[in-house]
């Protein structure tokens, strides 16, 4: 055969393509981000892509390309991107794209291309990484406002981890219209251990994610393949038999075609390389020169490691583009047609000469670093001295690579390159000397990468092997540092030993010392949040102390920040205020972004507890902004979507907190951040009653399990929600319990969203077992006044709770209404009707009810509604609709039934199979939801309401 090898005309794939062209039209509505375009090596996924680009650009919408490379898992950072990156400078220019951004913006992406200018100096590798994603996100965002932008990434299998991560950043953030990535991958590749795996897994949860497969030709469509590339109609045999070798996969039609009538080779990857063996012996050996580079090299480099002329390297080329082996793309450089080629041409290389050509490579890259893409000369070199096993070099360049990584907030690919540079230190002599560094340094970097990227696990094993390489006699303050970042890695996981970690690293630095200050202010902050006040206080005191001699002011900063939480806690709510508004002035004098949106966040807390939501709402507006410009989200941004949906939450803006969550979840947030946005949400599904949905989130955050809480405002707030559960699950006796348990607790919080609000519960839970357990409530009710006796009563809102703590109902109800939280102000007019019911006054009671009825039923509070309902029955004068018959529970009625007989609560037990204190439960339950008090006015009303009928 002499013709083309590849078909002329796009074969099948009309439903695939159609379905791509329907993702972009759903993109403009905003309803669509991206497709996952998975498959097997050669099934035609790059054609198709490519095809649907074609009918994008045609049809008006800007066309991005970045591909992933092998070589991405060997450090190479943000491939695809930095590929997207290039084209659109290529096409507009710096200055326009620029433009786009917000100011300073494009310092962040000089990181990635040095068309940007000189890097920003911000190194922080907190927040680095997540501003380097905004400024790409912003960037499609911009891009899309006058025409749709189609971001094509191919090859994800081979995407760095830092690849991925912004692959899915984007997949869950790009709410905007007009924006559709298409990803492809191949789906054949994905082993069980796959890193691929789990993203896809996360991604296929995501709203507007988009997962489709691409199967094999069909026997009519690789007919309609053969005549297009042989231009007329084959044998049936013909076809028969190329379908049966290839089984439906394009680049095998082709490779067999190329191959020359019926002749089969044994194997697959002699398939491939048949079209390869059929070329010039001067062009096969560049091709294998050429696959030692990777799938896509530039002709310069190309030319320098073959040792050919320009017009000798053209030459030897030509047949290898004539044949489609080889493809022209830009830049000057070339692509393999496919990477299946390269790797057919590389796996032929011999042991000794794919060892000599990476150090062809190494050698020409190291004496012109031009030779490649700006950004990726050093990784070029790690993987190239490597592959020649040239350790020296390898260790060198493995170093310096890693510390490019660290410069574009690659962290999880330093950590690698850094694993490289340690396996070979022995190998190499005076390794120290030749990177700067020594081994213990090298596990320091490594552990300080772990940390930036989120790799606890990896993080531990590299902070114990430094430790167990240094003597804190010798050299404390670097084992002090090491120390730290050990508790650091602790906190997250929610593992003990995190204080003890933190005070042994103070005793081994000198005080008043940077060192010093440096341990002082996560110990301070740490003992606050456990509780330990007296203690962070005197540290605080010392170190403010220290840090304004010196003049420390963004460290000043962060200890005033500590200072006010220990205030916060106590109930301090005018001096937190004040604390926080200092330490915010500091930060916007010194323009430290990660102090103005601690602080803002801090005071969003405060106002809540003041009663002034309304305000946290218009501050966490001004500190969302700052944190999404400053690429902050996911750090301080989440902490502040948090208290948002707090404040939405006591508003009573059920909807709008859910909604908060739910994109505060998106952003991947640490487990601890997480535990809290699951609290915010089983608040409302606890109110409204969705127990499946209430015992999933209960679950996850550990309520049922062993685990312990260290910090007071979680313990504090587990302990409400499991009462809470027990509660609306009509087991008061468990609750009962869990209540004793949280009276054991030595820590206390006066803040009214914790200590005060459990406290407020503590009177419903006494309240409800009191006829079952009177000995335990009544010694319920004694810890818990002990504890109310403690606490600070500061502002509006510990007030409110107060009253509800107290009994004064009525009170309470009016003090909730003035701060506008409706369920607060239901559940004490409920409690208040309840009292007057008891009393004889039911024209009172019905007129608690009717004001608490339409609040509730505005929240869908549905366990409220049903127990105004209830009482609403019992004393007339409200509008009840519910049918008598949904009053009591399936348990309820079985009992209610053996009641109306005149069965024990024993007999009941026995019939059942449940405990006779079970029994007395449901008793009680169904004399209160009836409105009555004996057992016989329960059986009257039974047969009353018809509701054993």
């Amino acid at each position: 055969m002499r013709g083309r090898s590849v078909s002329p005309v796009f074969v099948g794939r009309e439903e695939e393509l159609a379905t791509l062209s329907e993702s972009l039209d759903d993109a403009r509505k905003g309803t669509v981000t991206a497709v996952l375009l998975g498959g097997e090596a050669g099934v035609g996924k790059t054609r198709l892509v490519h095809r649907f680009a074609e009918q994008c650009a045609a049809d008006g919408a800007h066309v991005l390309f970045g591909g992933c490379v092998e070589l991405s898992t060997e450090g190479l950072a943000y491939a695809p991107f930095t590929a997207a990156l290039r084209q659109l400078v290529r096409e507009q220019g710096p200055a326009a794209v620029t433009g786009l951004l917000p100011d300073g913006a494009e310092r962040d992406l000089a990181r990635l291309l040095p068309e940007f200018g000189e890097p920003s100096g911000d190194g922080e590798t907190e927040t680095g990484r997540a501003r380097l994603f905004e400024q790409f996100l912003t960037l499609l965002e911009r891009l899309s406002e006058n025409r749709p932008t189609v971001l094509v990434i191919e090859d994800i299998h081979w995407a760095d981890r830092s690849s991925r991560d912004l692959i899915a950043f984007l997949s869950r953030n790009l709410h905007t219209t007009q924006v559709l990535m298409v990803m492809t991958y191949r789906s054949d590749d994905l082993h069980r251990q796959h890193p691929l795996r789990p993203v896809l897994a996360e991604l296929g949860r995501v709203q507007g994610v988009l997962r489709l497969e691409l199967p094999r030709l069909s026997r009519d469509e690789v007919a309609q393949q053969m005549t297009a590339i042989l231009g007329t109609t084959p044998e049936y045999s013909k076809i028969e038999n190329v379908y049966e070798r290839s089984e439906g996969i394009p680049l095998f039609v082709e490779a067999l075609l190329e191959n020359g009538e019926c002749s089969f080779p044994d194997s697959m990857h002699d398939l491939i390389l048949a079209s390869v063996e059929r070329l010039p012996e001067e062009t096969q050996r560049v091709l294998r020169v050429a696959a030692a580079g990777g799938n896509r090299i530039g002709h310069a480099l190309l030319a320098a490691v073959s040792g050919l002329s320009d017009v000798e390297l053209e030459a030897a080329l030509r047949p290898a583009i004539a044949r489609n082996v080889l493809q022209i793309a830009d830049g000057r450089a070339y692509a393999f047609r496919h990477s299946l080629i390269r790797e057919a041409v590389h796996d032929e290389l011999l042991p000794g000469e794919h060892q000599r050509l990476h150090a062809r490579y190494a050698e020409e890259i190291s004496k012109d670093r031009t030779l490649v893409p700006p950004g990726r000369a050093a990784v070029e070199l790690a993987h190239h001295y490597y592959g020649a096993r040239d350790d020296r070099g390898a260790l060198l360049s493995a170093w310096e690579a890693a510390q490019e990584s660290f410069k574009t907030f690659a962290y999880t690919e330093a950590v690698p390159l850094l694993e490289r540079v340690l396996m070979l230190w022995d190998r190499v002599p005076e390794a120290a000397t030749l990177i700067g560094a020594d081994h213990t340094g090298v596990l320091e970097r490594a552990s300080e990468a772990a940390n930036a990227g989120g790799d606890v696990d990896r993080g531990v094993k590299f902070v114990k092997a430094a430790l167990a390489e240094l003597d804190e006699s010798r050299e404390p303050a670097r084992v002090s540092q090491l120390i730290v970042r050990r508790a650091a890695f602790k906190n997250s996981k929610g593992q003990p030993g995190v204080i003890d970690d933190l005070r042994h690293a103070l005793r081994l630095v000198p005080e008043n010392t940077p060192e010093w200050a440096e341990v002082i202010t996560p110990l301070s902050r740490q003992l606050m949040l456990r509780g330990e006040i007296e203690e962070a206080d005197r540290l605080l005191a010392e170190g403010l102390r220290w840090v304004r001699e010196h003049a420390d002011r963004c460290l000043e900063a962060e200890l005033l920040m500590n200072q006010a939480l220990g205030h916060s806690l106590r109930g301090r709510l005018a001096s937190t205020l004040a604390i926080n508004e200092q330490a915010l002035r500091i930060g916007h004098e010194e323009g430290n972004v990660r102090v103005i949106a601690r602080a803002l966040g801090n005071n969003m807390d405060t106002l809540i507890e003041m009663g002034r939501a309304d305000e946290a709402l218009r501050l966490g507006e001004e500190g969302w902004r700052i944190t999404k410009k400053y690429g902050r989200t996911r750090g301080n941004g989440l902490f502040i979507l948090n208290n948002r949906a707090e404040a939405l939450e006591s508003l009573g803006r059920w909807d709008e907190a859910i909604e908060t969550v739910e994109t505060a979840l998106s952003l991947g947030p640490v487990l601890r951040t997480r535990y809290a946005l699951l609290r915010v949400r089983a608040d409302i599904a606890l109110a409204r009653g969705e127990m499946q949905l209430v015992e999933g989130l209960l679950t996850e955050i550990g309520l049922f399990s062993a685990r312990q809480e260290e910090f007071v405002q979680d313990v504090i707030s587990n302990a409400r929600l499991l009462i809470g559960w027990h509660l609306t699950r009509g087991e008061p006796a468990a609750a009962l319990a869990a209540a004793e348990r949280i009276l054991t607790q030595p820590k206390r919080s006066s803040k009214a969203m914790l200590s005060w609000r459990l406290l407020s519960l503590l009177r419903t839970v006494c309240d409800a077992a009191q006829e079952a357990e009177p000995e335990r409530t009544a010694a319920v009710r004694r810890q818990a006044a002990e504890v109310a006796a403690e606490l600070t009563v500061d502002g509006p809102v510990v007030e409110a709770y107060r009253l509800s703590y107290l009994g004064d109902f009525d009170a309470a109800a009016d003090a909730w209404e003035r701060l506008h939280r409706p369920h607060n102000q239901a559940k004490a007019l409920h409690r208040a009707a309840v009292a007057a019911a008891r009393g004889g006054d039911r024209e009172g009671a019905a007129a608690r009810l009717k004001v608490a009825l339409p609040l509730a039923e505005a929240l869908r509070a549905t366990p409220l509604v049903e127990e105004i309902e209830t009482l609403g029955r019992r004393v007339g004068g409200v509008d009840v609709t519910q049918e008598p018959s949904d009053l009591l529970t399936p348990r309820e009625l079985e009992v209610l039934r053996l009641v109306t007989q005149g069965r024990t609560n024993r007999d009941i037990a026995a019939e059942l199979f449940i405990s006779a204190k079970t029994v007395s439960v449901h008793v009680s339950n169904i004399l209160a939801k009836l409105g009555v008090t004996t057992r016989g006015e329960a059986a009257a009303a039974a047969h009353r309401l018809s509701l054993l009928s």
